[in-house]
């Protein structure tokens, strides 16, 4: 069994308090016990922070790239190791975890690049003899606030950055997760990085949120997690006059054409809405199918679906391993009632698994409309309903008919539809003829609507929100 200390100022620290991390497999499973930060100990890291940020932020970029190259280094290094730990604890097959580990690596090996051509401009002033040099600079301390669905590469691809461009940071993990944010700490501890610069604080959010963002020391605050809590974050920074990023909930639509090819749809849909046990804010939960292929698609799907294999995450042959915890697994049970009682058909699954884990088997309806709630509210598990379309422009109507706009799919071998699709869905994210969840490290990652509030994240639209832009004259 292993502590998960609090890392402040370089150092490690269990505290008074601590909560003990479980195995969402096999209950019985007893992984640590994770420490538990303080009002104090959170303002301590930001303290830390700020004070270790000014010698950061002067670093050179060959500085900047020497640490991030090591810290990927040796994630990938380790990413069996650390992939095992992530299936342990969050529960996602030991393949997915082992992918997610190499995800963070190859997000540190990208912002050891950044660090080296981070770009700027010099321009001739309006004015005669003036010269006018624009440049990014460091916004400051950043507190990082995680979920639990990806426990290393979300807390990569927030941290990378933030160090990449001279920032300082303050990361609170998710209580469920507190292994894979303490080994992705250890590495950056052990990077060669200044000590201060990263701090880790273990913890509720309700608890540690609030100190972040009424610190006058933190100037911005990146979030992923619910929309419920993400509109809490956005009007405490609003108030503070605080930075604000937040990527937070999906009910992605996946539409599927009369001419699409069908192996490919039933495989893009099953992967969107089912893999990582459909723990995904990208995840296909809505199938829009048209009359034409809609019967056929419903007895291929409703058969690769029923033959999924639920068990232990870090089992061999496993596809679908658990949810999160108890409370997940109820909420998602209680919406497999809450769409038959509004009238949804249950093909197959929605059942709870019996034996020492979170387990149940994954749900999939017909008979289903859009305005039901089982449509337009997010369940965050293994559920997906299919909504039959008389076509394309209902298709696509259906599709925009929803709060968020974080990814939406669509299968077709029509170069119009696709075209025309990709044009019109109002979403950040746009697949065609692959699974609306699964996207790469080198490109912007961010939603419309209520899915995402603030500029991008990942690749170089990082920098929109890790730094902040000076401009100025001189004349010679």
């Amino acid at each position: 069994m292993t502590n998960f200390p609090n890392l402040i100022d370089g150092e490690w620290t269990m505290g008074t308090q601590s909560v003990p991390n479980v195995n969402p497999s096999d209950t019985n499973d007893v992984i640590g016990h994770a420490a538990s930060a303080t009002t104090e100990e959170v303002e301590q890291a930001i303290e830390a922070a700020a004070a270790a940020q000014v010698g950061w932020g002067k670093s050179t970029p060959q500085q900047r790239f020497d640490v991030l190259d090591a810290i990927g280094t040796e994630i990938l290094a380790r990413k069996e190791e650390l992939g095992d730990l992530l299936a342990r604890e969050e529960g996602k097959t030991l393949p997915e975890g082992i992918g997610e580990v190499a995800r963070a690596g190859q997000i540190f090996k990208f912002f050891a690049g950044e660090a080296l051509r981070i770009p700027g401009e010099r321009l001739d002033s309006v004015r005669p003899g003036v010269e006018v040099d624009i440049r990014r600079e460091a916004l400051g301390v950043i507190g990082i606030i995680t979920p639990w669905n990806f426990p290393i590469a979300i807390p990569a691809w927030k941290s990378a950055p933030a160090l990449c461009y001279g920032n300082a940071v303050v990361m609170k993990a998710a209580e469920a997760v507190p292994g894979s944010a303490w080994a992705l700490a250890d590495i950056i501890h052990r990077s060669g990085l200044p000590k201060g610069v990263f701090n880790l604080v273990n913890g509720k959010g309700s608890k540690i949120g609030p100190v972040m963002i009424d610190h006058q020391k933190v100037a911005g605050i990146s979030f992923t997690g619910s929309v419920q809590t993400g509109q809490q974050v956005a009007q405490g920074c609003a108030k503070n006059l605080k930075k604000v990023q937040l990527e937070m909930g999906g009910k992605n639509p996946m539409v599927v054409l009369d001419d699409a090819d069908l192996d490919v749809a039933v495989d893009a849909c099953v992967n969107g809405a089912f893999f990582s046990t459909g723990q995904r804010c990208t995840a296909s939960s809505r199938l829009i199918v048209t009359e034409g292929i809609y019967d056929a698609f419903v007895a291929a799907m409703s058969k690769t679906v029923s033959a999924l294999t639920v068990g232990d995450a870090r089992k061999a042959g496993t596809q679908i391993g658990p949810v999160i915890d108890q409370r997940q697994l109820e909420k998602d049970l209680e919406y497999v009632q809450i769409a038959q009682q509004e009238g949804a058909t249950l093909v197959c699954g929605g059942e709870k698994i019996e034996g020492s884990g979170h387990f149940m088997s994954p749900a999939l309806f017909i008979d289903t409309a859009n305005h039901m709630r089982i449509n337009q509210e997010e369940v965050f598990g293994p559920v997906a309903t299919i909504i039959k379309a008389k076509d394309y422009d209902e298709a696509l109507k259906l599709a925009n008919d929803t709060e968020f706009g974080l990814s939406a799919g669509i299968c077709t071998t029509s170069l119009k539809y696709a075209t025309d699709f990709k044009a019109n869905a109002k979403a950040g994210m746009v697949m065609v003829n692959l699974p609306t969840a699964g996207v790469d490290y080198h490109v912007p990652f961010g939603g419309t609507k209520g899915s995402s509030y603030g500029s991008r994240e990942q690749g170089r639209y990082a920098a929109e929100f890790y730094s902040t832009v000076k401009t100025s004259y001189m004349q010679a």
